[in-house]
């Protein structure tokens, strides 16, 4: 028996059936104009972003609807079935913001930031891993999440990742990590205190009033875990201090710090992690 692909087997079943969004019929309408030779959109201040590919944001919709839905809603707006009982609530894709990624504050992810989080889910949270998925599939997905929000189209919203110092050698050096660490905490407790704690448990004493953009509860983190939602290296944990995180109460420290002080924050964090991990043998 002739195996379908995933485009085929959505037209073939009647379950998969369903009008197409009408942000999904302007990607067809935008990849036939380019494919035509059509002058491009443009929009000032912001040019159009080249169009997608129309079958693979199809394919992408059929994924979504398979492995996204149930969490992230049929449209994207984070209202799927299982969202009521998860927290933090599945992401919203509609707004078009995102926490975790390599690029300036406020901008949009590139697809390898996507791309990981996708592989490696979000640590803490309901989001898992889809280590497994195809390429193409991942692919798909990738661009038909990219037809969910219209801050996807405009030039403007996108950059190139931000290209951060090298962390220094005391960094992944345990005994000479310790006076940076020392100094790091004593920043840390005037900057990151009020909300993480002293002890960096997520525990401080703003923590119960915080919300998100959505006006959801956003506790701080316990940073003593060994995995954090921004990613698993130092450089992670870096970016965060730097350029903290879109849509939350995390705000960057570049004017406030230096790099040398943000480093500093870095091997405290990292202290406090190999402290929690001890006490609990």
């Amino acid at each position: 028996m002739e195996r379908m692909s995933p485009s085929s087997s959505a037209r073939a079943h009647p379950a998969h059936r369903r009008p197409i969004r009408p942000a999904v019929l302007l990607v067809c309408a935008l990849a036939g104009a380019v494919l035509s030779g059509a002058a491009p959109v443009t929009n000032v201040p912001s040019a159009r972003m080249p169009a997608p590919d129309g079958e693979l944001v199809l394919q992408g919709r059929y994924v979504f609807e398979r492995t996204c839905q149930v969490c992230h809603g049929r449209w994207g707006d984070g209202r799927g079935e299982m969202a009521a009982a998860m927290f933090p609530k599945p992401r919203r894709l509609t707004s078009g913001i995102f926490k975790y990624h390599t690029t300036p504050p406020g901008r949009l992810p590139t697809d390898a930031d996507l791309e990981r989080t996708i592989r490696s889910g979000l640590p803490g949270t309901s989001m898992p891993a889809f280590g497994a998925m195809p390429g193409r599939d991942l692919e798909a997905v990738i661009a038909y999440l990219k037809t969910l929000s219209p801050r996807w189209h405009w030039a403007t919203n996108h950059a190139p990742p931000v290209v951060l110092p090298p962390a220094p050698e005391w960094v992944t050096d345990d005994p000479g990590r310790a006076a940076h660490a020392a100094s790091g905490g004593r920043l840390f407790l005037t900057l990151c205190g009020p909300c993480h704690g002293p002890t960096a448990d997520g525990k401080g004493p703003s923590a119960p009033g915080l919300e998100d953009q959505w006006g959801q509860p956003a506790p701080p983190p316990d940073l003593r875990q060994p995995l954090a939602r921004s990613g698993p290296d130092p450089s992670d944990l870096y970016r965060v201090i730097l350029h903290g995180i879109d849509g939350t109460p995390m705000p960057g420290y570049a004017e406030a710090t230096t790099e040398a002080q943000r480093w500093e924050l870095v091997g405290f964090i990292l202290r406090c992690r190999e402290d929690y991990r001890s006490a609990a043998k």
